[in-house]
């Protein structure tokens, strides 16, 4: 997938399909009425610069600050951002037959990012097995369900 998505439009909904070990990193600033949405594949942009150059929202860190440059560029302010993720899942059968555990390492990847750049997630549905998942945020109210084997699940940041 490797797509980013933001909006300040309150009625539009973002959405991105089939995360596996994929992450979608999603973030709203509700004073701003501003929302982005990441769908990333791969943890280091080291392991292909060209493709990296080419889509940068392929790669934990390449995607990750395009997402908050492109969410600020509308109005967003990093401290009023909250942080949601999903995916992450493991590829084998089970955790064990996950050769190169992509998963783990973007999500990883991800949590040592923000934490460099002074930024928490608020919530996080990530791991498990290898079941897609759909992410959909709804932008004016920064909500976000995740559908993972027919059933909806509300993500909500810790005290929201």
């Amino acid at each position: 997938m490797a797509e980013l998505k933001c909006s300040r439009e309150p009625a539009e909904r973002l959405v991105t399909y089939a995360l596996g070990s994929c992450l979608a990193v999603a973030v709203h600033d509700p004073a701003a009425g501003v929302a982005g949405l990441l769908h990333v594949m791969m943890p280091d942009s080291v392991i292909d610069p060209g493709k990296a150059a080419a889509n940068p929202a392929m790669f934990v860190d390449t995607g990750v600050p395009m997402l908050f440059k492109s969410c600020y560029a509308l109005g967003a302010k990093k401290e009023r951002m909250t942080v949601i993720v999903a995916g992450g899942a493991h590829q084998g059968d089970n955790e064990e037959d996950d050769r190169f555990r992509i998963g783990k390492r973007n999500f990883a990847a991800l949590r040592k990012l923000l934490w460099r750049n002074g930024v928490m997630i608020g919530a996080a549905e990530v791991g498990g097995s290898r079941q897609p998942r759909t992410l959909w945020m709804d932008v004016g109210s920064g909500e976000v369900l995740l559908k993972v084997n027919g059933r909806e699940l509300a993500l909500k940041p810790a005290g929201g």
